[in-house]
């Protein structure tokens, strides 16, 4: 087992960065002590006492008193024994509950009998109170499996990211599983619909349906808020999902827990609907303008006496722009949004106006300068800040399933719109056709849409306050509040901390540096050191999808050409149809894959299917027909799009909560990282056109395939800390 660990201890590990945690831990000890129900306090994990323990191991590590293996074997007793305590309990209380719900269900039968309203109305408020008595239950577990979360996180911080994976894989995955209760809750689902059901039963005006389980789970409604506050418990312990939180894990966009009516209001103050329409408006127009010139670049590099494969540096000439773009856009966001916006149209306009003019002054030079400029507009930072920072916690789910909605809709019309623009006329010395034709139309979107910003985008002010929770508080609100929050464990963890009273003498003497410890990253290098191993797979896997989605696009006006003869109207007919596949398999995931697999199942299953997709797409013969290409781009693009879903919604467990402020946050490392992937990818089918069109699919797809196998591997290895 000592085989765990790292071969050296080194001090600092557990300098500044663990004492953050152990602040955090000491704010979660005191939570945990004010939410316990009193008549079970002995049956709660032992927080305080291995917290204790965790810092008595480091000091006994430090002055040589005990080894790795004996550090281990006594950690992991313990965490045995306060686990077994907790599930034993629960196991008992699912057990009464079970058996109370079963005496209620025949009285319900005899009274169906003879039916009396006011025997009904106390059936149905001995239900209500069982259900209480359930929501109590899941929050007892929720609580106990924070606890075990966050003392795994502070022993790993400690000793090398070790220990997690080690119990996890020798505890959650044996046949025996406690750990299955605490995080699965196995056998409780059978609890919670039987008093859903009956709870719906004895509902008045039911329709049609003859049982809930004849009702779609998306229609069915149930007037009792005990039961709206069991489900919403239960999600957030399931980390299940529907379509519009899988959509939201898209946007990179934090989904903070509202913390109190007060912060609700302040984030009314500072909404407007009409901005945010413009704010989406600038995400669908930045999309249709990436990929808008994908079907015709080709055609457009060789007018310019280039090589059809440097299409490559052309599409991706927007992306090595927007590398550096993204790091300024977020930093301005800190201080406005309306000039950001207001620069990003102007440039946009300028950059798809040179991009026009290019073929007139058959200059490859001007055209490029154009495309990076368009890069340098991308401002879709601030569009995710907005949403983050302006949008009310009530419709930010929606809000941020806008956002890749319209993120989607702008990838499948950009092709679709360049399939319509097949013309080719002269308006004095201008020359209109399908390759200038796409910069025209959306130089003139960009000043449209730059007039429209001007007249009705409204800047909300800005207040990066710590907002407190109002004392006077009702505490069955506050209550309410903890249970409906966190149904989806944001990307960006809460950078707002509220500031507790000193209840811990060994925290007053390091004030100083827990001050130090929650301040966000300076730089690009110091965010990545707050990375931990599994986050770092994480990226590498976004890069990797990215990276395939890229070389997939990007070529596809080269390879179907010389394959096939397609046209540019085929062409985009093509990515059009590609397009249009991301919100369907979002809504099938989101909405029932999600929650039949765990989502580390998932991904590493959409991985293996995108190594499949490249494996089809090589050309192993002379021959290469359209039905493999079609088929093998299809499952690797649907693949891809599943796999960023989900990682995304594993990165949100495993990123440091230190990257969710500033400049240098978790959102700006994921974009990076996508961005990056898409200039290596552009640069390769450049590179690659040089060795002849003939060999240029094999060519590219080999990188495909290595980046896929080795995040395959590194997922293997991380896999048991993707929990």
């Amino acid at each position: 087992a000592s085989d765990f660990f790292t071969d050296e201890w080194k001090q600092n590990n557990c300098s500044v960065d663990s004492f953050a945690l152990f602040v955090k831990m000491v704010n979660f000890g005191k939570k945990l002590m004010a939410n316990q129900v009193q008549e079970w306090e002995r049956y709660y994990i032992n927080y305080n006492l291995m917290k204790k323990m965790v810092e008595q191991f480091v000091q006994q590590m430090q002055q040589g008193r005990k080894d790795r293996h004996h550090v281990l074997k006594e950690f992991s007793k313990m965490l045995d024994d306060q686990i077994e305590k907790t599930v034993l309990f629960f196991l008992e209380q699912q057990g009464i509950l079970a058996c109370r719900i079963q005496e209620l269900d025949e009285q319900q039968t005899k009274l169906l009998e003879h039916p009396d309203i006011s025997e009904i109305s106390e059936l149905r408020e001995a239900y209500a109170a069982a259900g209480h008595d359930l929501l109590r239950l899941l929050r007892f577990l929720d609580l106990n499996a924070t606890g075990i979360r966050k003392i795994l996180k502070k022993f790993d911080k400690c000793f090398g990211y070790k220990f997690t994976d080690y119990y996890l894989s020798t505890r959650s995955n044996h046949p025996y599983s406690q750990l299955q209760q605490v995080f699965k809750h196995v056998g409780i689902a059978a609890v919670v619909g039987a008093l859903s059901r009956k709870l719906a039963d004895l509902q008045e005006h039911q329709g049609s349906y003859l049982s809930i389980y004849d009702q779609p789970s998306t229609t069915l409604t149930v007037k009792d808020p005990v039961i709206h506050l069991i489900h919403a418990s239960v999600h957030k312990l399931t980390h299940s999902t529907n379509f519009l939180q899988y959509l939201g894990q898209h946007a990179l966009i934090v989904q903070e827990d509202a913390s109190s009516s007060e912060e609700d209001q302040v984030d009314d103050k500072r909404y407007n609907f009409t901005s945010l329409l413009l704010n989406l408006a600038n995400t669908y127009l930045y999309m249709v303008n990436t990929y808008i010139i994908v079907p015709t670049a080709d055609h457009y590099s060789m007018h310019l006496g280039a090589a059809a494969t440097v299409c490559g540096v052309i599409i991706g000439s927007m992306a090595v722009a927007q590398v550096f773009s993204s790091v300024y856009f977020s930093a301005w966001s800190n201080r406005s949004y309306f000039k950001p916006l207001v620069f990003s149209s102007i440039v946009l306009f300028l950059g798809n106006t040179l991009y026009a003019l290019a073929y007139d002054l058959d200059s490859l030079t001007i055209l490029l300068i154009g495309r990076l400029l368009c890069g340098m507009g991308s401002v879709r930072a601030v569009n995710r800040r907005y949403i983050s920072d302006c949008v009310p916690l009530k419709i930010r789910m929606q809000a941020s399933a806008g956002f890749v909605s319209a993120s989607a809709l702008g990838m499948a019309c950009g092709p679709a719109l360049a399939g319509l623009l097949q013309t080719n006329f002269k308006i004095y010395a201008l020359t209109i056709n399908q390759d200038t034709l796409s910069g025209w139309v959306m130089s003139f979107a960009w000043l449209a849409y730059l007039i429209c910003l001007w007249i009705s985008f409204k800047e909300p002010i800005h207040d990066n306050k710590v907002k407190h929770l109002s004392p006077d508080v009702d505490a069955g609100i506050m209550e309410v509040e903890a249970l409906e929050s966190g149904l989806v464990h944001p990307l960006l963890q809460s950078c707002e901390h509220k500031q507790h009273e000193d209840g811990d003498e060994e925290c007053n003497d390091r004030e100083e540096a827990s001050e130090d410890s929650h301040k966000p990253a300076t730089s690009v290098a110091s965010a990545y050191r707050l990375l931990t191993p599994s986050a770092k797979v994480l990226l590498l896997i976004y890069f990797m999808l990215k990276y395939v989605i890229e070389i997939l696009i990007s070529e596809s006006s080269v390879i179907t050409s010389y394959y096939f003869g397609w046209s540019t109207s085929s062409v985009a007919a093509f990515l059009a149809i590609l397009g249009l596949t991301v919100l369907p398999v979002n809504a099938i995931v989101g909405s029932y894959i999600s929650n039949m697999f765990e989502d580390r199942q998932i991904l590493l299953g959409s991985e293996i299917l995108v190594f499949l997709g490249v494996i089809m797409s090589f050309q192993f013969t002379n021959s290469y027909v359209v039905p493999q290409y079609v088929c093998s781009a299809l499952i690797t693009f649907v693949a891809a799009e599943v796999l960023e879903g989900v990682n995304l919604s594993l990165l949100s467990r495993v990123m440091s909560s230190r990257l969710a402020r500033g400049t240098y946050n978790g959102g700006l490392l994921s974009t990076e990282a996508g961005t990056l992937a898409r200039v290596v990818a552009d640069g390769t089918i450049t590179l690659a056109g040089y060795l002849g069109e003939n060999k240029l699919l094999n060519v590219t797809l080999f990188p495909s395939l290595f980046i896929c196998i080795v995040s395959i591997l590194c997922t293997f290895v991380t896999y048991n800390s993707l929990f």
